[in-house]
């Protein structure tokens, strides 16, 4: 067994592990990281974001799907196999895998593939397939970051073939006829959409009475009503009881006591940390009754000199959010200046349409008390959106009706996880709406739908004077 010592040690190489670990080699640290996978990038790469966004971009280009507004939507779908998309997912997850490594290698940072175990607060053993111990590493500070997996009840007979999880969905040998989606949260309703568009017959149960209910409300009306133009069907105020596999279908009993059959099931149910082998608790840190590692504002666990950052300390579980977590764990375990995790940044949901916001709600506002106004623009207003497929979308502009600071911006549509980042600068300098009015925007760009919505919400503030 190889016996080695370092500065860092990061735990996962998904997105908070691998910022974490280049941050502190940038800071002339020795820098190991332990991946349990055969490859690095952890869930987020392997299983997660990169699989779900390739899938929905080769899915759009090769079912021709923004070409179907020039010639009507009853134009058929374009069919496309398991095999064209898997060949597209397979570049593109090499390429990143690829780019990892070399990021790696030019910051000396060691890679070891296996699972680590906590010995003692400084100690820890990794293990090979086998569970054989393979090495034993001296750390000086380290960080946890070994992501998350989907829930899997004991009661849901998966496989890999009619009853799956968003990993075991990766893995299915065709497009199904017909899916039932149970969890209309942000995996679910994302899966859903796709298969949608690649003609699946689809149906999404959950137990609220709308898909993804973090959203601005009117903003969650559009998209259900964008989905049930792509034959997309929503059960709502529904728990499901039973899971059995037939012979040729899956069957769903609920609570009500009604059903539903379909060829496949996607169980998106939530996630859940991956801690189980760990032995955490050998530091002295326990887990949260969510199960989920406990961190403070500076991402350190009740051991100091052991952080945790990403999907493992719970919400708000994103890529990008987990990059700054590792990024600002690791500058803060080697006493380099930092700052507290920011408490603003944009939410991007890859369904099809896609959203993203910033800042505030329509329904926080009102129980705020908050005196605001709306600036809106619809996608078929802005010249670029007609040119290249005329898709439903909307820009919201939420902002104070007396000082006209801009207080949230949410976007449906064709590029709205791009245009959100506009948006976004203007609110971290305590834009007023007014800004947007007295810009020049690139004509024709799907952006200038800010100009649009700011005159509008502008005109509704004239016309009260």
């Amino acid at each position: 067994m190889e016996e080695l010592s370092v500065d860092y040690v990061v735990i996962g190489s998904g997105p908070a592990g691998q910022k974490a670990a280049i941050q502190a080699a940038k800071l002339g640290k020795s820098v190991i990281v332990i991946e349990r996978d055969s490859a690095l990038g952890g869930a987020s790469l392997n299983s997660g974001t990169i699989p779900s966004k390739s899938l929905r971009e080769s899915i759009l280009d090769l079912t021709d799907f923004y070409k179907r507004s020039f010639y009507g939507q009853e134009r058929e779908c374009k069919k496309v196999s398991i095999n064209d998309l898997n060949f597209r997912l397979n570049k593109i997850l090499e390429g990143l895998r690829s780019a990892i490594l070399r990021q790696f290698e030019k910051n000396n940072i060691r890679w070891i593939s296996g699972s680590a175990r906590f010995e003692n607060p400084h100690h820890l053993i990794v293990l090979d397939c086998s569970h054989q111990p393979i090495a034993q590493i001296r750390f000086s500070s380290c960080l946890i970051a070994t992501g998350s997996k989907p829930r899997n009840p004991i009661y849901v007979p998966f496989d890999r073939k009619r009853v799956l999880d968003s990993t075991r969905l990766l893995s299915i040998d065709h497009v199904p006829e017909t899916m039932i989606v149970l969890g209309g949260g942000i995996i679910g309703s994302e899966y859903a959409s796709f298969f949608a568009a690649l003609g699946t017959e689809v149906t999404v149960v959950d137990k609220r009475d709308r898909l993804l209910p973090l959203l601005d409300a009117e903003i969650g009306l559009h998209l259900q009503k964008a989905l049930s133009s792509l034959g997309l069907k929503v059960l709502g105020n529904r728990e499901p009881e039973k899971i059995e596999k037939k012979e040729d279908c899956v069957k769903v009993t609920f609570k009500d006591g009604s059903f539903l059959e379909a060829e496949m099931l996607l169980y998106a149910l939530g996630r859940e940390a991956n801690v189980d082998s760990l032995q955490i608790e050998k530091i002295g840190v326990t887990l949260s009754p969510q199960g989920y590692i406990p961190v403070n504002d500076l991402f350190q666990t009740s051991m100091p000199h052991v952080y945790a950052a990403g999907d493992v300390i719970g919400g708000p579980s994103l890529a990008s959010t987990s990059m700054e977590q590792g990024r600002l764990a690791a500058r803060h375990a080697f006493g380099a200046p930092t700052h507290h995790f920011p408490t603003f940044y944009p939410i991007g949901i890859y369904t099809i349409p896609e959203i993203s916001s910033c800042g505030y709600t329509e329904d926080q506002l009102k129980a705020l008390d908050f005196r605001y106004e709306i600036g809106r623009a619809y996608y078929y207003e802005i010249a670029k959106n007609q040119m290249i497929g005329n898709d439903p979308g909307m820009f919201k502009i939420l902002f104070h009706a007396e000082t006209l600071e801009i207080l949230g911006v949410h976007i449906i549509g064709r590029a709205a996880t791009e245009l959100i980042h506009i948006g976004q600068v203007a609110m971290s300098f305590n834009a007023r709406i007014d800004y947007f009015v007295d810009q020049i925007f690139n004509y024709p760009t799907f952006a200038e739908g800010y100009r649009i919505a700011a005159l509008n919400g502008m005109n509704k503030v004239k016309h009260k004077k």
